[in-house]
């Protein structure tokens, strides 16, 4: 075998990056827990009023299946490309530790008889590249932790009950993902098929967790535990690669175990030793018996979905003519697609929406905090922007100048250039003239320009600072070149 040194030498531990997730998915659309019927809405609720017997693994409490989260499981399957399972099992998973009231957590296992709610399956990312899943499971959250400060400094751990018991969906991947940002693509594609499903709104706190496990250069894998968010998944693993790449350089040997992302710090810290199957002692979970789920059930859910991300997708490139990657953004994400539709059905040429979408709309509505829902992000104003610029009001950076203010005070795109006075100059008497200004004042860039066309886009450049963005380009362009034309 190759020592750490050789497989840096060899750029190994560059090329051999492999990443697997297990994401814990809370299914927010239950109105009870996983096994009895405590409310599941627990997050504005004082702690630790959302427990009961059931909950707290009390002697002679008899848990009860969910019906309506086997139906979510298997619908998530079936988007995923996922086998099912025509008989599935129940087991412990035993563990202590604070998170847990009552020592163990109900679960699924794949082995020792034990069968998952399905197997196999797979997620394309943008680019075509398929992500496999390995398998799905319907199991209980643990409880909350609380720290004071951060984990290694906290004087107490706090425990919140109330998330004891919440449905969770467990979907695990292959590690087939080769980069950070494969795994933030992946789980915001994940996210988008959860969301159209309507089985889990992953904008709650806590709804969408993620361990992550890496390694390079086929060595030693890591697990990093509870990451809350897509950007810090991302953030993760970049520390992870640079952590183990700095340790294989040193010939130093990477350690299994588990460690944990501390989001203040910006780097992870080792938690413990990675536990072994073996470490979990799982055993069927005497108190409730196989589950079948006969081929009607799942056609009968199979019948009941929504259009999904990738059918949208493809619809979207054949109805509209929309560039691929506009589609997959688009199509992924839900309150995205439902603005993109709503501009359309109000006559919004769908290209150019689609390009305001996933351009300067996202990112403003990022600089400015604001969600995709908020009141304030309607589609009216979208498309009366769209037809600002097709009609030739405004000019492309105006059009940016006025989406932003929009977006801040709630005016419509029609109302700011009029107040402000942005529509477009055409009147090519006054473009002359601040032409004819640009010329004065830069006369060794005129004279450039008569040898370099690159130089004309300077001068353009200077007529647009004088005017604000207001004068038209493609007129100021033809009266540049015909000044230029007058001075051969």
């Amino acid at each position: 075998m190759r020592s750490s040194r050789e497989l840096v030498s060899a750029g190994l531990s560059d090329a051999g990056i492999r990443i697997g997730l297990e994401i814990h998915c809370q299914l927010t659309n239950l109105r009870t827990k996983l096994f009895c019927g405590c409310p599941a809405d627990y997050r504005s609720s004082p702690p630790n009023t959302h427990i009961c017997p059931i909950c707290m693994g009390l002697p002679g409490s008899l848990p009860s299946p969910n019906r309506r989260a086997i139906e979510d499981g298997v619908a998530v399957a079936i988007a995923l490309n996922s086998e099912i399972s025509k008989r599935m099992t129940f087991f412990r998973k035993n563990y202590f530790y604070p998170d847990l009231p009552k020592n163990f957590q109900i679960s699924q296992y794949d082995g020792g008889g034990g069968v998952p709610l399905a197997k196999g399956g797979f997620l394309s990312i943008e680019g075509g590249k398929r992500i496999r899943i390995r398998r799905i499971q319907i199991e209980e959250d643990p409880a909350k932790l609380a720290y004071e400060g951060t984990i290694d400094d906290s004087t107490a751990t706090l425990v919140d009950n109330n998330r004891a018991g919440i449905a969770l969906l467990e979907i695990v991947t292959e590690p087939d993902m080769e980069d950070p940002r494969e795994a933030r693509a992946f789980l915001e594609k994940l996210r988008g098929i959860l969301e159209c499903l309507g089985v889990s709104n992953g904008e709650l706190e806590g709804a969408m967790r993620c361990d992550a496990n890496i390694s390079l250069g086929g060595g030693t894998r890591v697990e990093i535990k509870n990451i809350s968010s897509f950007k810090e998944v991302e953030r993760a693993l970049a520390f992870e690669i640079t952590r183990q790449r700095q340790l294989l350089s040193r010939d130093i040997k990477v350690r299994r175990e588990t460690r944990h992302w501390d989001e203040v710090r910006k780097i992870t810290v080792s938690l413990r030793a990675k536990e072994e199957e073996e470490d979990y002692r799982y055993f069927p979970e005497p108190d409730i018996v196989p589950i079948e789920i006969t081929e009607d059930f799942i056609e009968e859910i199979r019948r009941r979905l929504p259009e999904l991300p990738d059918q949208k997708k493809e619809r979207y490139i054949r109805q509209f003519g929309l560039k691929e990657h506009n589609a997959e953004l688009i199509s992924s994400d839900n309150a995205l697609s439902r603005l993109f539709e709503e501009c359309v059905k109000m006559g919004g040429d769908p290209i150019e929406v689609s390009n305001w979408l996933v351009g300067d709309l996202i990112s403003f509505t990022r600089e400015l905090g604001m969600e995709l829902t908020d009141p304030r992000v309607s589609p009216r104003k979208i498309v009366e922007l769209v037809n600002l610029i097709r009609s030739g009001s405004i000019s492309t950076k105006i059009a940016k100048e006025v989406l932003m203010e929009s977006l801040r005070s709630d005016e419509s795109p029609e109302e700011i250039v009029r107040k402000r006075g942005l529509l477009k100059i055409s009147d090519e008497a006054l473009l002359q003239r601040v032409i004819e200004e640009v010329f004065e004042e830069n006369e060794e860039a005129v004279k450039e320009a008569l040898r370099d066309e690159e130089v004309v886009n300077f001068l353009i450049g200077q007529v647009m600072k004088k005017t604000r963005g207001k004068a038209d380009p493609k007129l100021t362009y033809e009266i540049i070149k015909r000044e230029l034309g007058k001075l051969l």
